[in-house]
């Protein structure tokens, strides 16, 4: 059977050269190339969801593929599908490099200029041991996560707007609905999940930030079990220490938590920070809430006019929540997606505070009772989202749910515009 080699570079140039001499080696069969390590993880995710055998068996990453530098990408495809074999081609071969790359998850490194012996060589080893791997965890077991777990990551357009309740109340939905679930408090200098679930733990976000390997053992220390059966992971307590979360250090974090859970719920306040800005570029959907009044519809617009501008996120890939809606209200969803140019949830919030009122004064907000209208919106929203368990869904061999609904874009396409 021929060896799959799907090669990620950015440089035109390089892609002749890589391509060229991957098609002259025996036993290849060199796929169209890549050119950004969001096409790579995207192309790779959707091969995942139609079967794991379809993943290639090798991919090769090149030094100048970007945005994401290519050790973070390595990092990413090792966790989320783990039986392919990575091989990074550098210019720099020297130890430091090497061990770097080998903790990233690469398989191996092919030195620049390419040399046909070289490549071969690496191909092979690698490719023998990807085969190895999935003969020994056998094909299409529950081992390949494939794109991994279901990223949610939540946005207030303005501070105030129900941002952390919404994030709550999906998690909870998620993980009733039978989902391993984590919620992540993305707030990091005013985040305050734990007061709303009357927690008191000494981990944190911050934790995390600084380690480069964030083995199960180390994720499982940082977060917090909740009576809810949630996984939480929250802000620190001291809000200046906030800063030592940088997006590399986010990046990472989501994709060890996407491998871990099937839903990921992330909370990132209405203040974006680097490390909320990559979690919402690397998010399967983003929601961005608003409440119908003419101040926070404008920051709503604000918002995703930045996210497009900044290539966070395109506006057809945000999803708008309007929170304590009225059908008395002068602003409408309709007007809302006009205003914004990006989706509205079909689902509105009710403004019903009275209901919530008690559940958070005490910190009890999981104990919100279930005939409240606000919580009924909060979960229709889940579903709206795919991350419940709906009567006749089935799971894909990606780890998604697969159901009628439309699925949100993952990530935005940066060059093909797709």
């Amino acid at each position: 059977m021929p060896t799959r080699i799907l090669p990620a570079v950015g440089d035109a140039d390089a892609v002749r050269s890589l391509t060229t001499l991957l098609s002259q080696l025996p036993d290849a069969e060199p796929v169209a190339a890549v050119t950004d390590s969001t096409q790579l993880i995207d192309t790779l995710a959707r091969l995942a969801s139609e079967s794991v055998d379809e993943l290639p068996e090798v991919v090769v990453v090149h030094e100048r593929i970007g945005p994401v530098p290519a050790l973070e990408l390595i990092r990413e495809v090792a966790l989320r599908f783990p039986a392919v074999g990575v091989i990074l081609v550098t210019s720099d071969v020297g130890p430091s490099l090497f061990q770097a790359a080998m903790d990233a998850g690469a398989r191996g490194l092919v030195a620049l200029p390419l040399s046909y012996e070289e490549l071969v060589s690496r191909v092979q080893a690698v490719a023998q041991w990807s085969v190895g791997v999935r003969r020994h965890l056998g094909h299409g077991g529950e081992v390949f996560t494939g794109g991994g777990g279901r990223v949610l990551t939540v946005c207030g357009a303005k501070g105030g707007v129900g941002s952390t309740l919404t994030a709550i109340h999906l998690a909870l939905a998620a993980q009733s609905s039978g989902h391993s679930t984590a919620l992540v408090d993305m707030d990091l200098q005013a985040g305050d999940i734990a007061s709303y679930l009357d927690v008191r733990f000494r981990r944190s976000v911050v934790d995390l930030a600084a380690i480069t390997d964030i083995t199960p053992r180390v994720l499982a220390d940082a977060v917090f079990r909740h009576d809810t059966g949630l996984a939480l992971l929250l802000a620190p307590g001291e809000g200046e220490r906030g800063e030592e979360v940088t997006d590399r250090a986010a990046r990472q974090l989501v994709s060890v938590l996407r491998s871990r859970y099937e839903v990921v719920v992330l909370d990132c306040g209405a203040q974006l920070s680097g490390a909320g800005a990559a979690a919402v570029e690397m998010a399967d959907v983003a929601v961005l809430l608003t409440t119908p009044d003419v101040v926070a519809v404008r920051a709503a617009r604000r918002t995703v006019r930045m996210w497009d501008r900044l290539q966070i996120r395109k506006a057809e890939e945000t999803t708008v929540v309007v929170n304590r809606h009225s059908n008395s209200s002068d602003i409408q969803p309709p007007l809302v997606r006009k205003i914004t140019g990006a989706e509205v949830a079909g689902t509105t919030v009710p403004a019903n505070f009275k209901e919530l009122q008690g559940a958070v004064d005490c910190g009890r907000l999981h104990e919100l009772d279930d005939k409240s209208t606000v919580k009924r919106a909060l979960w229709g929203l889940a579903g709206e989202f795919g991350v419940v368990k709906a009567p006749g869904a089935e799971r894909g061999s990606g780890g998604r749910l697969r159901g009628d609904r439309r699925q949100i874009s993952f990530r935005r396409r940066r060059e093909t515009g797709r």
